[in-house]
């Protein structure tokens, strides 16, 4: 006895959709475009920084703890930043003990 194998004919066959790995937004058709996820730094942060130590803009830092710094930037990096302060000795800054800064000639009172 021997057996057949039965097969339908691929022209019977219903053409696939697309896999959903294959579907972007950008290749489906119709589709609007994603927002881009914002980057992970934008610059700004530094730009104030480095404008602020050219001009050596004297600065009030505000500490968590309610503290108050007085001084020019001199230096900063990822974490912290150097004030330098006038008939005091320089300080290091650890940028997460900031709770905002401002600079000094916008002191209210």
């Amino acid at each position: 006895m021997s057996r057949k194998l039965i097969r339908p004919k691929l022209a019977n066959l219903k053409p696939r959709s697309r896999s959903k790995v294959d579907v972007t937004p950008m290749t489906a058709p119709g589709a609007t475009q994603r927002k881009q996820v914002p980057p992970e730094q934008t610059n700004a942060e530094n730009f104030y920084y480095l404008k602020q130590m050219s001009c050596k803009t004297p600065m009030v830092v505000v500490m968590c703890d309610g503290e108050e710094l007085q001084g020019v930037i001199e230096w900063y990096d990822r974490d912290c930043f150097k004030i330098n302060r006038t008939g005091e000795p320089s300080v290091v800054v650890m940028k997460r003990f900031v709770k905002y800064m401002y600079k000094e000639r916008e002191r209210r009172g």
